[in-house]
């Protein structure tokens, strides 16, 4: 079962989209809850939650099926996640923790980065260097860190991984975190990585010669399956020092996977960025 916020959003998907088919519009959504247009309309953002008798209430209104009402009820009973951002988890910033439960759920995510090894990458050691010398660091959550990174990571291991791809800029070999020894088991980690057959690893040379100013821009794109009626879920993830941004507006996205296919296109291929991995791991030696 997908998690909590994903079922949230999902289920908002399917309102819109049997909304939509019905031929109502929001305003037609609200008079029959006899609420504000706003209320729908965060309901199908996935925002908030819904009971059984209001989304009941609608999906008779927009003459909905019996097996999809049921479904759609399942969808709704999101348990109760008490709990659930404490202990080691607490390290993540509620800004974050949306994210967390979108890769947990993704079926593809295409990531690009320019400075530092993508935290779902990274090895505990640099992840320890790079937790002790970040400016939110806080010695007493160094293990924690680890620890949630590392629950992160197996998503690459369960029984149905998703499809990863990134690109990486040359910058994220280069800038030492930790020690040199930290650095070449940072390589020789993304050369294991870059091997597995769900896992695709692109580097940005310094000397690219087209559209290497693009490898600036940070960003993450995530494709959710949705089990329903409606098209999958499609995020783009910006983040920034203190907040991110989540955008799923048709041509937002579609302008970043645009860019995606740019950057793909200008960086080596994945011979050659392990020829460049195996290169720079020699020089950290």
């Amino acid at each position: 079962m997908a998690t909590p916020t994903v079922r949230r959003l999902q289920l908002g998907n399917e309102l819109r989209h049997a909304r939509q088919a019905a031929g109502l519009e929001l305003t037609d959504a609200a008079k029959i809850l006899d609420c504000a247009p706003t209320k729908i309309s965060r309901l199908e953002l996935g925002q908030s939650g819904i009971t059984k008798g209001d989304l009941l209430l609608l999906l008779n209104e927009y003459g909905d099926t019996e097996e999809h009402k049921q479904w759609m009820v399942e969808l709704a009973r999101t348990r109760s996640t008490r709990g659930r951002w404490g202990g080691y988890r607490a390290v993540f910033p509620e800004w974050f923790r949306m994210y967390v439960d979108l890769e947990t759920d993704a079926s593809d995510m295409r990531q690009v980065q320019s400075e530092l090894v993508p935290g779902i990458l990274q090895t505990e050691a640099y992840i320890r260097a790079l937790a002790t010398s970040s400016p939110r660091a806080d010695g007493g959550d160094v293990d924690a860190s680890v620890q949630a990174r590392q629950e992160r990571q197996a998503i690459f291991t369960r029984s149905n991984p998703p499809t990863a791809s990134f690109i990486l800029s040359e910058s994220c070999l280069r800038r030492q975190i930790g020690t040199r020894a930290v650095m070449k088991d940072q390589i020789r980690y993304l050369e294991e990585m870059a091997l597995m057959e769900n896992i695709h690893l692109q580097v940005m040379p310094f000397d690219a010669q087209t559209y290497a100013g693009a490898i600036s821009y940070d960003f993450t794109l995530l494709t959710i399956p949705s089990p329903g009626a409606t098209a999958d879920l499609e995020f783009v993830y910006v983040e920034s020092f203190d907040d991110a941004r989540y955008l799923d507006d048709k041509e937002v996205v579609s302008a970043y996977v645009s860019l995606w296919s740019r950057l793909q296109a200008a960086a080596l291929g994945p011979k050659e960025s392990l020829d460049l991995l195996g290169s720079v791991a020699k020089q950290y030696s």
